[in-house]
């Protein structure tokens, strides 16, 4: 059994330079609580340390995305500038170990025209896979028609794109999160619960706002089992008409997005995931370097899972190399 990883990022200097220059209004507090050595170092390394830990936790390949939070944050100038550079220095670590490592570009929709050429230009030039975004461009929801291109230049190159969490504006984190002390505070509205509502909404939006009616083979993966989004399917129908949708909300589901576990190894929501998904919209997906799964672990749930051995197969990996054979280079 194969195990292909999309969840699994790496930093680098430039970028972390950046973001430790934004004012504090755009600093995500996560890279704070987040500020540790050994994440750091591991964040940073795309040679054998990284190869090292892959193969004591089981993982065949990684696909390696920039981390939270891209480039999302920055200056429209900064940005674009991080952009390109970033994504030559994926794409040269991916050269040096191509049967270990794949990528998902990193892309600058602040001038979404110059994104959506960077997003080419990695699929085509590059050999990437698709590209990791966020949900806001600053204050600004990513369903926004202005960062159409970049939907419109994924969709025509067949090429996913990953959905990741970012850290809630402040003023939802001080009304839905704030109150404790600083620690729970962050935490709360991080991996406690507001991560995960925050990627969950922004799909939500994407739907409510036309976007996969307007790119109907547009293809959205969404890590942590559908970012709770996808447990209240039958909730969230209801919906449908008020927003003046084509189709049910499920059945974008079942058209346009995947999950992936995202490092959250619970068999429990595997289950659920089947129910809702079905085993042909599950990805794996282990969140290195934020989850530990090593002495096996990442290829030990898949292995003690209740499922059929064509299932297990399609979760681990075929289902992700028929993603990738159907984009368009």
């Amino acid at each position: 059994m194969d195990i292909v990883a999309l969840e699994e990022h790496y930093a680098t200097d430039d970028v972390v330079a950046a973001w430790q220059a934004l004012d504090a209004p755009w600093r995500d507090p996560a890279l704070e609580m987040s500020a540790d050595d050994e994440r750091d170092r591991r964040l940073r390394s795309l040679d054998e340390e990284r190869l090292a830990v892959m193969d004591d936790a089981g993982v065949d390949v990684q696909v390696l995305s920039l981390t939270s939070p891209g480039l999302f944050p920055l200056t429209e100038a900064d940005a674009v500038a991080l952009q390109g550079p970033t994504n030559d220095a994926l794409a040269a670590a991916v050269a040096h170990h191509p049967d270990r490592f794949q990528g998902f570009a990193t892309l600058a929709p602040q001038r979404p025209e110059a994104a959506a050429d960077e997003l080419r230009r990695a699929v085509t030039d590059l050999g990437f896979h698709g590209a990791l975004i966020f949900s806001r461009v600053r204050d600004e929801p990513i369903d926004r028609s202005r960062f159409w291109p970049v939907f419109e230049a994924a969709e025509a190159l067949r090429a996913p794109l990953y959905l990741h969490p970012q850290t809630p504006p402040a003023a939802v984190r001080e009304a839905y999160y704030g109150g404790f002390d600083a620690a729970v505070d962050t935490a709360f509205a991080t991996f406690g619960i507001g991560w995960h509502y925050d990627a969950g909404v922004e799909v939500l939006r994407m739907i409510y706002a036309g976007v996969f009616d307007r790119f109907p083979d547009l293809q959205v993966i969404l890590g942590h089992w559908g970012e709770v989004a996808a447990f209240y399917l039958d909730r969230i129908d209801r919906m449908a008409p008020i927003a003046r949708l084509a189709r049910p909300v499920s059945e974008y589901f079942a058209h346009n997005v995947f999950v992936t576990p995202g490092g959250v190894f619970s068999q429990r929501y595997l289950g659920w995931a089947l129910d809702v998904m079905g085993a042909d919209r599950i990805l794996f997906a282990a969140d290195y370097p934020y989850v530990s799964a090593g002495d096996g672990a990442a290829r030990r749930f898949l292995a003690e899972a209740d499922l059929t051995d064509a299932d297990r197969a399609k979760i681990a990996s075929e289902n992700w190399a028929q993603l990738r054979a159907s984009i368009r280079r």
